[in-house]
């Protein structure tokens, strides 16, 4: 027998179920969700804005088009700030045993052949994505690798040379307008093509990967679920302690977000930028006007509103030494850059890079590894190097060994609604990932400077 919901979790099913009975078994052709629906997360909520005029529940997006039940939106849900979070993932198991679409053996279980046969087995076949909201991604070596696999340590004994292992998070399918990369590794980005072409691409790969559909979807099918996607702006709306996002000049929220500027290149810090215009460090400025509120110090959001207002702050202008980062130090043949958060958060009031260059920040590294994530010893041709990472990143797609442990930077807004963080789910909480940086560059922060950019970052 499955393990019965508590009282909470019935709680949390009840304010989800009718959006999980569209995800699951289809909807019907005049439903619709609308505009700025507010969907509570543990910071507040978060909205979405569409500029179809409303969330078209009978999109090809919230369609089964493959042969596993699933839909997009079984991984990239409006309550979890269209992506996943274990809490959610556990009170869908929780619902049915483990037989909810999602849990997939093909990329939900920890290998496609675990032993699924009872509701016992299922919770351990499917616990990456249960803890950290992880699915498993099979890739194999590229044919033009200029580097060789050494080693495997795959505590689920499945990863080989052809079907590497690779535990990610499904990323949010909102705000896909400010992306200059799709995917972690980039993979879905095509040399010279445009967004639109690599989305479509991608929606291909997933309903034939994820969805294990026998047949690719229509090219009508295909423009649905992108126009649907492309269509789609996301942000935090209300904050537990500073209330309303865009109260007293404060500029959150997702229909400000709705005309914000945005191109390739945007603000790069290294040059890119195609209209010549330098980098500017302060590239979040929504709460600007919260840094000397004329309001009375003892009205009830004014100190929670000063705390975002200085993590805006620290979010721009704090020195940051950065070093052995892949992707700047060697792209700059330099050993220390001092730059600040949006050196690589660089894109204004969205957060992240506005080129498709992937960073290695050492989240993969053999010494940050824990036991429920494989190992793999990768010895790079030319030089003889040895690496160990947990995953590879952008390697196994361009084959160069300079690329071993890069990824993008994912999109800052809506981080509320979408815990854990990074493409591993390493950090579990907003403090965990900035408690990450603060070790890694030595920033030394105290905290007070912790508390502040946890305050601005839960804003987003």
């Amino acid at each position: 027998m499955f393990k019965v919901p508590s009282r909470r979790h019935f709680a949390l099913i009840a304010s989800i179920c009718t959006l999980l009975l569209f995800f699951t078994y289809g909807v019907t052709a005049d439903s619709h969700s609308p505009n700025l629906q507010a969907f509570p997360n543990g910071s507040g909520t978060l909205k979405t804005f569409s500029t179809q005029g409303s969330i078209n529940l009978s999109s090809a997006f919230f369609q089964s088009l493959g042969t596993n039940g699933r839909t997009c939106a079984s991984c990239h849900e409006p309550t979890d700030g269209w992506g996943i979070t274990p809490e959610h993932v556990q009170a869908r198991f929780d619902a049915d045993g483990g037989l909810d679409p999602i849990f997939s053996p093909v990329d939900g279980a920890v290998c496609p052949t675990a032993d699924v046969s009872t509701v016992d087995a299922r919770r351990q076949a499917y616990r990456m994505l249960l803890t950290k909201g992880l699915i498993r991604v099979s890739m194999p070596m590229p044919a033009n690798a200029a580097f060789t696999l050494e080693s495997i340590d795959d505590p689920y004994n499945c990863a080989t040379p052809q079907a590497l292992a690779l535990f990610r998070r499904p990323l949010p399918a909102t705000n896909l307008r400010f992306l200059s990369a799709v995917m972690w590794d980039g993979r879905e980005s095509a040399a010279g093509q445009s967004l639109v072409y690599d989305l479509t691409s991608q929606a291909n790969d997933a309903t034939l990967g994820h969805a294990q559909a026998s047949a690719a979807p229509t090219a009508a099918q295909l423009k649905d679920i992108v126009d649907f996607e492309m269509s789609l702006t996301s942000a935090q709306a209300t904050d537990n302690d500073a209330g309303n996002l865009d109260a007293e000049g404060g500029n959150g929220g997702p229909q400000s977000l709705v005309s914000q500027e945005f191109f390739l290149g945007i603000n790069d810090p290294l040059g890119l930028n195609p209209t010549g215009k330098p980098f500017d460090s302060s590239a979040m400025t929504m709460y600007a006007k919260w840094a000397n509120l004329n309001s009375s110090p003892n009205a009830k959001y004014s100190e929670a509103r000063a705390a975002v207002a200085r993590g805006e702050v620290l979010f721009n202008t704090l020195p940051i030494p950065i070093e052995g980062v892949a992707g700047i130090n060697d792209v700059l043949n330099q050993k220390t850059v001092i730059g600040n958060c949006t050196t690589c958060h660089d894109s204004p009031n969205v957060g992240d890079h506005s080129v498709s260059q992937p960073l290695n920040i050492g989240l993969v590294d053999a010494s940050r590894r824990t036991p429920d994530m494989p190992l793999y010893t990768f010895r790079c041709n030319l030089t003889g190097q040895t690496i160990q990472v947990t995953d590879p990143g952008r390697a196994l797609i361009s084959g160069r060994c300079e690329d071993i442990g890069k990824f993008k930077g994912a999109i800052l807004r809506g981080l509320a609604s979408r815990a854990p963080y990074f493409h591993n789910g390493s950090a579990a909480t907003l403090m965990d990932a900035v408690e990450f940086y603060n070790t890694r560059f030595n920033l030394q922060l105290s905290s007070q400077q912790k508390s502040d950019l946890v305050a601005f970052l839960k804003t987003l």
